[in-house]
């Protein structure tokens, strides 16, 4: 099985920072992230190495999936990306949502959609393509990181950024007076992605994500990371 999911002989594991369902980088050995922790112990379990590979954006770690450039994401299962690559299993479901400055006349996910208004994605990213479709009103503006997004807020170049409320708390920390709106837009629901031709892989995985959910881990490592905006523990076929 190895040699079908981790062919160098390590598994190459695709992140990016800012966001518990990824990693975390703290400058230790085992930085907090969920994404992270399931690499790890897919690894271990595989008996190779683990080899994370840490990318600025969710975008550049889709492309090196798509590629074979690494072999395992720890992502959002949109139907655009299954068209990609595979997917195991849900193992954890998150609320979408949207973050607001400080003095936001704004309450509520609902109030969001209305003419004038600045709503930030991430580009290329599930919300990207969804309040792309959606809303009928407001303005997408698009930002190249998470990094970018915490400086448009900063400095009111949007009304509102849009991503997994994971995502948003983490944010949140870094733009004093912000807060995440009540209610929610959507889901994402995440699963570990490989390259396509590795189907033999796929057994694996289903078996590997109703271990890591029974075993606990993932909720220890969502815990670890501080992930808020969890709607339920994914649930395996």
């Amino acid at each position: 099985m190895a040699r079908t999911l981790a062919p160098t002989g390590h598994l190459r594991a695709g992140l990016y920072p800012g966001t518990p369902t990824s990693i975390l980088p703290d400058g230790t050995e085992n930085p907090r992230g969920v994404g992270y922790t399931i690499g790890k112990e897919m690894a271990r379990q595989l008996h190779v190495d683990y080899e994370p590979v840490v990318f600025a954006k969710n975008a550049e770690v889709l492309e090196a999936v798509k590629t074979g450039a690494v072999d395992v994401a720890f992502t959002n299962a949109s139907p655009a990306r299954a068209k990609e690559m595979d997917f195991g299993p849900v193992y954890l479901e998150i609320e979408l949502g949207y973050l607001v400055p400080d003095g936001s006349p704004l309450s509520d996910a609902g109030d969001v959609d209305a003419s004038g208004r600045k709503i930030g994605v991430t580009t290329g990213s599930t919300s990207d393509a969804t309040l792309g479709r959606e809303l009928k009103n407001a303005t997408l503006v698009r930002a190249p990181t998470l990094k970018d997004a915490v400086a448009m807020l900063t400095s009111r170049q949007i009304d509102a950024f849009a991503t997994n409320k994971a995502t948003l708390f983490e944010i949140a920390e870094q733009v004093p007076g912000s807060r995440v709106l009540d209610g929610r837009w959507g889901e994402e629901r995440h699963a570990i992605a490989i390259p396509r031709g590795r189907d033999a892989g796929l057994g694996f995985l289903r078996s590997f994500t109703a271990e890591i959910q029974s075993s606990g881990l993932v909720s220890a490592a969502a815990e670890r990371a501080g992930l808020k905006g969890i709607v339920s523990p994914g649930k395996s076929p």
